[in-house]
């Protein structure tokens, strides 16, 4: 999830870990089905590393791949690669290769994994060497067990090896055949010195092929008395490290004449075994028995599918964009992400709710690509009919009714319904899913704190949300087995500016997703001031705001962009600090900024020995205009300098000892 710049800082942290939770969860899983984008585990590490080659822990000094495609769909796929081990970092980096397959419709051959040392020997690696083992993402789930990681280990490999591999994909009697599709990106991290593609198509198939205009390829035909055949062909020498290009690949190649022929063609795979049997009417009845109300019987089924159906963590794809029968994932209690949007699907139809599996998360489809399963990666479900319409996820499990993730919002979703009901419009196979979440987005922090005589803090802090900052933290800590909540605690104090240790942490259940999410954890921090110190300044113990930068000056002749607020938001943070006898405190001055896109507003006060704070700032709007970009700029220099101002903290008299340093003479939470 991509939070906007308002959000409380801790987020800017938390969710690349929560980026990288995901990314190890799939890791083993991301070879593609039928579309092998060049990125298996290996290639990504290759890509990881610096461009200058005597830094890169590995240079590959050939990688060349070919595909082969027949007439009927199946194809042929030969890697061939070539690897200069240049330090220990590159040893570990290769001495396991994994490949992902699923074995229904792939099979992997590895008919070449040789080393040769400096000095000219060489040494091939045995059968012995090679695993087969199921996916971990499926070791619980006996349905899946096709889906498989070949892996070779590769014994001996040492700084200045080189490393030579060929490996084979061949895909038989897939179910979408006779259709077939890749996408391909070359590399961009510098890390490879010689890169061929090359895509053999048979003469009689009609494709659509999509390159980038900057990789320029040559076409060789060939005719023989049984076939006809069109080569499409790559060369990079040397390509120098540049930025990689988001968000498709540099090559796509498919034989799906429209987008429409796509969604009808993934819509009749999936329909044989997702058609509702009279066991399925019978349990959407039951489960929505005392439900009075669509949305009481749309609530009902969605936490049924949602939390009480398992989801196996597989890519989009890894089944061959089919499923198995309804009754089957509802009895087994688990799923991936298709199997689960289907299942809801079916399950609403049965009790006269409208809805329809989408896939999601694709390119602009105004931006000339070509239809293709390949450019997705996400799979939601749309319930209802326009206007009135809601998108659902239940992929991530605790995620509240209707809340889908920021980075998907604003987008088009591919709907996936029977042709009579969409035509070939594109409003009405590519819908926009809402940018508003269907409640308000709202976050509570207290703050609870004491300071000693010795100068030690001590701290107990309180998170209430709703919105994208909930869903969130609920899928980290949904994801975080128990023993790491207090790592997950650690992040969002250090993130908020506390430099203390955490020592217990308790979460609200992230299956609650009818409630606001909570989080409660304590800190404490020894030497927080240093009495010697006259006066002691410390500001507001309370999270910083992080609202977005004023916009840079455009370029000459380019139109100023308006300032990006995000989904709105109401962020409340209350302070009750607790002081040592013999101490008083001054407060600062409160402040007080209204604006049509946004309102602040600061108390402060220092009464006896407690030092109250509290903050509240509410976005109004998703956006500032860009002329406004100077009065934006004032409401922006009014929070900040609230923010800066301090306490000030005097004692009667300084406690033994407090002539020694402190660590910390002021708060911790960050200056902006």
């Amino acid at each position: 999830m991509k939070p906007s710049g308002r959000l409380l800082l801790f987020l800017r942290t938390l969710s690349p870990l929560l980026l990288i939770a995901f990314v190890m969860r799939t890791t083993l899983a991301q070879q593609p089905v039928q579309k092998p984008r060049e990125k298996t585990s290996e290639k990504k590490a290759e890509k990881a590393a610096p461009s200058e080659k005597e830094a890169n822990p590995a240079q590959i000094e050939l990688l060349e791949t070919r595909y082969r495609f027949e007439a009927n769909g199946d194809s042929r796929k030969e890697v061939h690669a070539r690897v200069h081990i240049n330090s220990e970092l590159g040893v570990r980096q290769f001495a396991r290769l994994n490949f992902d397959y699923n074995r229904a419709f792939q099979s992997i051959d590895i008919p070449l994994v040789r080393i040769t040392h400096p000095s000219g020997g060489t040494a091939d690696i045995l059968p012995s060497a090679i695993t087969d083992n199921p996916n971990p993402a499926v070791i619980n789930a006996p349905a899946y067990q096709d889906v498989r990681v070949k892996s070779v280990r590769v014994l001996g490999l040492a700084p200045g090896d080189n490393l030579e591999y060929r490996v084979i994909t061949t895909v038989s009697h897939h179910p979408l055949a006779p259709h077939f599709w890749l996408d391909h990106s070359f590399d961009r991290s510098g890390v490879v010195t010689e890169e061929h593609f090359e895509i053999d198509v048979p003469a009689s198939r009609k494709i659509q092929l999509h390159v980038r205009p900057e990789f320029t390829y040559e076409i060789n035909e060939s005719e023989t008395a049984t076939d006809a055949r069109v080569v499409y062909v790559w060369r990079r020498m040397n390509a120098p490290k540049e930025a990689a290009v988001e968000p498709f690949g540099d090559i796509l190649v498919t034989t799906f004449s429209s987008w429409n022929t796509l969604a009808q063609r993934l819509v009749l795979n999936f329909l044989p075994r997702a058609i509702p049997g009279d066991d399925v009417s019978a349990r959407a009845t039951e489960l929505t028995r005392g439900a009075k109300s669509p949305e009481e019987k749309l609530q009902a089924l969605y936490d049924f599918v949602s939390k009480k159906i398992r989801t196996v963590d597989l890519p989009l794809g890894a089944l061959g964009y089919s499923a198995r029968h309804l009754n089957e994932i509802a009895n087994s209690g688990y799923g991936n992400s298709e199997e689960k949007a289907f299942l809801l699907a079916a399950l609403c139809e049965q009790v006269g709710i409208s809805a329809n599996p989408a896939l999601a998360d694709p390119p602009d489809p105004a931006s000339g690509l070509v239809p293709s399963p390949s450019i997705f990666s996400r799979i939601l479900v749309r319930v209802g009919k326009p206007p009135e319409v809601r998108w659902l996820d239940v992929s991530l499990e605790v995620a509240p009714l209707g809340a889908v993730q920021a980075n998907l919002r604003g987008k088009r979703g591919f709907l996936l319904v029977p042709a009579l009901e969409t035509g070939v419009d594109s409003e009405g196979v590519w819908p926009v899913i809402p940018v508003e979440i269907p409640f308000a987005s709202v976050q509570h922090v207290r703050v609870d704190a004491s300071l000693a005589a010795d100068g030690k803090l001590t701290a107990k802090v309180h998170y209430s949300m709703r919105g994208d900052n909930e869903l969130l933290l609920r899928v980290a800590f949904h994801q975080a087995p128990k023993e790491k909540w207090k790592d997950l605690a650690q992040l969002l104090s250090i993130s908020d500016g506390f430099r203390g240790q955490v020592t217990s942490v308790n979460a609200s259940d992230p299956y609650a997703t009818r409630e606001p999410f909570t989080v409660d954890y304590e800190i404490a921090q020894p030497k927080f001031v240093d009495w010697s110190k006259k006066p002691v300044r410390i500001p507001a113990l309370l999270p910083q705001l992080g609202l977005p930068d004023p916009p840079a000056k455009p370029p000459a002749g380019a139109a100023t962009s308006p300032i990006e607020l995000g989904t709105p938001l109401e962020v409340e943070s209350r302070l009750a600090l607790h002081l040592p006898p013999g101490t008083t405190a001054t407060a600062p001055t409160g402040t007080s900024v209204q604006r049509d896109y946004a309102t602040f507003a600061s108390q402060y006060s220092a009464k006896a020995l407690t030092v109250t704070a509290s903050r509240h700032i509410n976005f109004l709007l998703r956006q500032v205009p860009a002329e406004r970009a100077t009065d934006y700029n004032a409401f922006l220099r009014a929070v900040l300098n609230d923010q800066a101002q301090d306490f000030i903290l005097e004692r009667e008299s300084a406690p033994a000892g407090a002539h020694e340093p402190a660590p910390s003479q002021a708060s911790p939470i960050p200056k902006p």
